[in-house]
């Protein structure tokens, strides 16, 4: 039952006044904002996307110029002639008269030895001398005591009628007088040998007092008074000479990959460690046939020319050459980073990603007209840009000198901006 005096029950919304229309309108409201705000966005980004990053090049332009190529090489400086001065016979050194950078002239005396034992042998030797020709006026005499027997021998038996002297006495005069022959013979032998034996300890005389060979500069010194020196198996050096150091020459060991380029009458320059900031002209004047292979590199000697008139330069120096082997006035030229850049390899993607992929934005690519070709003998391709694409130009190398490359045909003019890398800048 009813009890009519309760208060009647309603909804709350129907007392607030909200009804189910009035609930949905709040709602595609805040949808309606959410939308507009993520097209907004979307739409901000692809703006600011669009500009992402982008492949850029660098470039070096083609200049004219001068082109020098050269081989680099190492040696050492040496007198134009240098002779060590030895002795030939033993004994002890008695006087030293030359010293270190004297300078020495043909005939001057650089050292004495002592001759006491080489007077002696040649004294002997005189004696032996005297004494053989002795034995040959002895002999001498036999030998015409041998004959005046054998022809009274003869007489006596001619006028016997052959019956005295016998045959064997006969025979053995004979043999008498060929003995006094040998014997007269051994004789002049012995003389000859025993004037030898005395040239040759006279001449050990004359070389006991060292001269100089030639007008020069003593370079190195090998001996003090006292000394002993031998030279039985082989002459002892004492004095090494160089003839002229005015006019000296670098020895430089030439790589055998340079050794092609290199020729008698090429220019070069070199430095020392004694001098870093000074560079010496200089010359080829050889360049030998005879190949050096030191650590498995092989080298060939090339001589250079070098004039030495303040005498700066000093035997033995180690120095530095560059050798001009060619040389270019006027002259295309590129740098040689141009040659090595290839373009990179472009990939055509075959999906997209659908509605998203067509949406985001992509970098700009460069498009090359036609497909990189390698380089081939002096044809090389290098490239240029136009209008922002890669274009391919093909040319003819020709000099190098590991920095820049004469460009020797070609569609290129001077300025003419080539590709030389790639930088990806944002």
């Amino acid at each position: 039952m009813n009890n009519n005096n309760e208060p009647s029950q309603q909804p709350i919304s129907e007392v607030l006044g909200l009804d189910a229309k009035s609930r949905r309108q709040p709602v595609k409201k805040w949808l309606w904002y959410v939308a507009v705000i993520v097209a907004l966005v979307i739409v901000v980004f692809l703006l600011f996307a669009g500009n992402g990053p982008t492949v850029q090049y660098q470039t070096d332009k083609v200049t004219r110029g001068d082109l020098q190529v050269t081989v680099s090489a190492t040696g050492t400086l040496a007198p134009l002639k240098e002779v060590d001065v030895g002795i030939e016979v033993s004994g002890t050194i008695k006087s030293v008269e030359a010293d270190y950078n004297d300078r020495v002239e043909v005939g001057q005396v650089l050292a004495i030895l002592d001759t006491t034992r080489l007077e002696a042998q040649a004294l002997q030797s005189k004696a032996a001398l005297a004494s053989a020709r002795a034995k040959v006026q002895l002999a001498q005499a036999t030998v015409r005591e041998a004959k005046a027997q054998l022809a009274k021998q003869r007489h006596v038996h001619e006028l016997s009628g052959g019956k005295v002297p016998s045959q064997y006495d006969l025979d053995a005069a004979r043999a008498t007088l060929d003995r006094a022959r040998a014997d007269l013979a051994a004789a002049k032998a012995a003389v000859t040998q025993a004037q030898g034996t005395l040239d040759v300890n006279l001449t050990d005389l004359t070389k006991a007092v060292v001269k100089s060979p030639i007008n020069g500069v003593v370079l190195a010194r090998s001996v003090e008074p006292g000394q002993t020196v031998a030279s039985q198996f082989e002459a002892p050096v004492l004095f090494t000479l160089a003839e002229d150091l005015t006019q000296m020459e670098l020895q430089v060991d030439v790589d055998e990959a340079d050794v092609g380029l290199v020729k008698p009458g090429q220019p070069a320059h070199f430095t020392v460690d004694a001098y870093p900031d000074r560079d010496f002209p200089a010359e080829i004047v050889q360049v030998r046939y005879g190949s050096e292979t030191v650590d498995g590199v092989v080298t060939y000697k090339a001589v250079l020319r070098v004039d030495n008139a303040e005498l700066t330069l000093r035997p033995g120096m180690t120095a530095t050459a560059l050798i001009t082997v060619e040389q270019k006035n006027d002259v295309l030229l590129v740098a040689n980073r141009v040659l090595r850049f290839t373009p990179p390899v472009q990939k055509e993607a075959n999906d997209n990603g659908g509605l998203l992929g067509s949406l985001l934005p992509h970098p700009r690519r460069s498009r090359s007209s036609r497909p990189p070709q390698a380089s081939t003998g002096k044809m090389q391709q290098v490239w240029t840009l136009r209008d922002s694409d890669l274009t391919p130009i093909t040319i003819t190398k020709g000099a190098t000198n590991g920095i820049v490359t004469e460009i020797v045909a070609g569609d290129i003019e001077v300025g003419a901006e080539l590709v030389s890398g790639q930088a990806s800048t944002p």
